[in-house]
């Protein structure tokens, strides 16, 4: 073999890289291959939102683009030799045509909503729907479904033994009803009404995904706890996005992955951090009342899981100055805080500053200087907002995806299952610091999300210790998301237990003078 023989083998193995057509004829050949985001996203390994961005502006690098070029490659040929029809996948189930006569039914205007292209298949045995859990006789997007939260309610009460009206057999319509019920086909961009509509229910099957997910690690690792754990926290990140993929199936809101983001929310060193301050408190009573005390440090149980509650902007930050705060919007703000005159007592909502003038916070900071800044409390003067980069907002956009890791969460404590408690605390506490500028998480680039939630939970912390004080509890320390310090009798205040809503007993130690002690004692002689 000559010395050449090596550096030739490498420049074979170089190709070209794969050219792929525009975002917008991606899309179009999916759905006209009648292929849900879901589908090719398991075909190719990744998750659905990942196809969303490929088919809005961005490309697959490396063996993954070869991959999506293949399939895109295939799905325009398919095309170039049979333009009258597109018959669907031999590995996927056919979705059921309508005849095409004069008297055939328009698509309803459900199906032409929206503009995501789910797919609705008719299943010839139904399957448990994602979000009541119930038999359905439809799938959307690749994942079982009832297109009207009607239908969730009807298989929910023959399930429970009331009487109701048979269900409808995938491929007939009800009896005395107009067959428009019948097996569908949406045009290629729309959104059946059902799902789009449907307001956030407890879901099933995304509980069940991290369920069915212990299972396999402790089958795969022998039974194995600390091997199948550490397997499980590996893969906490790509787990977590799958489930968020699937809880939000069938949601109100459509979600920008990643947007155009200012310079604010940029660092501003490869090491460095961005210019949003987060309000996390670092707190100690500097003074407190005479005596020994027992103080009672309290653990917030779940707190970024909590906080995962919270007003988030749904697409791209967008600039304004001098404008009024609303609250139907959510992004980043600069403002010039007030001054806070009760250090003594309580923490600075802002958190300890070093440096005085306007700074760049956080939605839940600037609601609760806001809400401190009321008649309810009066407790400093309003903030000044200069300037502001914000959205369109929900509360409720994570909630899905909260109350399945919460339930996770709560069934793990219950059965003292610590391998699936320490996985879903990973997901959630992992997702929350990847989907800024991480190499661990290209699904979502959405820093704007991160400092919200994290602010979040600062703000939940810093309620507590609000309520402690208006409860007569003195507040000794507040420290980051979880720590909460107090003296008193805090089980008249906060319930003790390991839930999301609850406290636990993080540590008990004396502060205070032994001298005060003495001295109350021989005044009470």
């Amino acid at each position: 073999m000559s010395e050449f023989d090596a550096i030739d083998s490498l420049l074979a193995a170089v190709g070209p890289e794969a050219e792929l057509p525009s975002p917008h004829v991606r899309q179009e050949l999916r759905e006209r291959a009648r292929l849900s985001k879901a589908q090719v996203a398991r075909a190719l390994g990744v998750s659905p939102s990942t196809v969303t961005a490929w088919e809005k502006d961005r490309d697959p690098a490396g063996e993954m683009r070869t991959k999506y070029a293949y399939l895109l490659d295939g799905l325009a040929a398919k095309f170039a030799t049979d333009t009258a029809s597109v018959t669907p996948s031999a590995t996927e189930p056919a979705v059921a045509q309508a005849p095409a006569t004069a008297d055939a039914p328009s698509p309803s205007p459900a199906a032409e909503e929206g503009g995501e292209g789910d797919e609705v298949e008719v299943l010839a045995v139904p399957e448990p729907c994602v979000l009541c859990g119930h038999p359905a006789g439809t799938r959307v997007a690749g994942f079982a479904q009832h297109l009207h939260p009607a239908d969730c309610q009807t298989a929910a009460a023959a399930t429970s033994g009331k009487p109701t009206a048979p269900p409808a057999q995938p491929g007939t319509a009800p009896a005395g009803k107009p067959s428009s019920r019948a097996p569908r086909t949406p045009s290629p961009s729309g959104r059946s009404k059902g799902p789009a509509r449907r307001a956030f229910q407890e879901p099933s099957g995304p509980v069940d995904l991290i369920a069915q997910a212990v299972q396999a690690a402790l089958a795969e690792h022998q039974g194995d706890v600390e091997t199948a754990t550490a397997a499980l926290l590996k893969r906490a990140i790509p787990d977590a996005m799958q489930l968020l993929d699937e809880t939000r199936k069938g949601a109100r809101y459509d979600v920008i992955a990643h947007p155009w983001i200012p310079d604010i929310l940029k660092k501003q060193t490869s090491r460095g951090a961005d210019q949003i301050w987060e309000a996390r408190p670092r707190w100690t009573r500097h003074e407190l009342p005479p005596g020994r005390h027992e103080v009672t440090a309290l653990d917030i149980n779940g707190a970024y899981l909590s906080a995962l509650k919270t007003h988030l902007p749904l697409g791209q930050l967008e600039h304004s100055t001098g404008l009024p705060h609303d609250r139907r919007r959510a992004g980043v703000h600069l403002i010039t805080p007030p001054v806070w005159e009760h250090e003594a007592v309580l923490p600075n909502p802002i958190g300890q500053r070093d440096e005085p003038g306007p700074l760049w916070v956080t939605e839940p900071t600037l609601r609760l200087l806001l809400r401190l800044s009321g008649p309810k409390h009066g407790l400093c003067a309003p903030p000044e907002v200069h300037e502001s980069y914000t959205s369109g907002a929900t509360e409720n956009l994570l909630e899905k995806f909260r109350i399945a890791l919460k339930d996770a969460r709560d069934t793990a404590i219950a059965d003292g299952d610590e391998v699936t408690l320490e996985y879903v605390k990973a997901m959630y506490s992992k997702f929350v610091s990847t989907m800024g500028e991480s190499n661990y998480n290209r699904e979502l680039y959405r820093p704007d999300w991160m400092h919200i939630i994290r602010s979040q939970a600062f703000s939940n912390l810093w309620l507590k210790a609000l309520k402690a004080h208006d409860e007569g509890l003195v507040v000794v320390r507040a420290m980051g998301t979880d720590e909460l310090h107090v003296i008193g009798d805090w089980r008249g205040v906060f319930p003790e237990g390991r839930g999301v809503t609850e406290v636990k007993v993080k540590d008990t130690y004396i502060a205070g003078t032994a001298e005060h002690t003495e001295a109350e004692g021989e005044g009470e002689g």
